[in-house]
């Protein structure tokens, strides 16, 4: 197989991967630490052949259930975020730096929403940190709900998650 076949192939397993795991996020189950590893890991340096291909961002939205009005992690995400952590450990990804964005849904006023996104990216990266992974490689960011993962229904609960995105260095 060609150098160029081959970085076709992998560009698009990654590229497939990462649709996996943005629709396992949606269904509620989490995608596997592996599938999140996948996501997230730089693809293979493009040949001349693919130059003109544009890369998707290296993201992936999780559903990380926290109490009701609150930035108080819920029981359910902690298994999703312990898978989180040992990616974001993985020797694939150890030299990436990662933005935990908060998202809401539509529902009530922007700035309360835009207070509580950020609350809810802080107490995310606090618990990664608790569980080894280094600060300098995170940054949070509140969204509220400026960036809507269904627009045309804002009040659907899948607008209510965590981003995950590798930052390029």
């Amino acid at each position: 197989m060609n150098p160029a076949t081959h970085a076709a192939r992998g560009l698009l397993a990654a590229l497939l991967s990462a649709s996996a795991v943005c629709a396992s996020a949606q269904s509620g189950a989490g995608p596997s630490t592996e599938a999140m590893i996948d996501a997230l890991a730089p693809a293979a340096p493009a040949t001349r052949s693919l130059r003109n291909l544009q890369v998707k961002a290296r993201q992936i939205d999780l559903n990380i259930a926290f109490d009701f009005n609150s930035a108080q992690l819920s029981p359910d995400s902690t298994a999703l975020l312990e898978r989180l952590s040992q990616a974001l450990q993985a020797p694939q990804l150890q030299a990436q730096r990662f933005r935990i964005e908060g998202h809401t849904d539509g529902k009530g006023q922007a700035a309360y929403n835009q207070q509580l996104s950020e609350r809810r990216a802080a107490t995310v990266l606090q618990y990664l940190a608790q569980r080894g992974v280094g600060t300098e490689r995170l940054q949070a960011q509140g969204k509220g709900f400026s960036e809507l993962l269904k627009p045309d229904d804002p009040l659907a609960a899948e607008n209510r998650r965590v981003r995950i995105v590798a930052i390029e260095p």
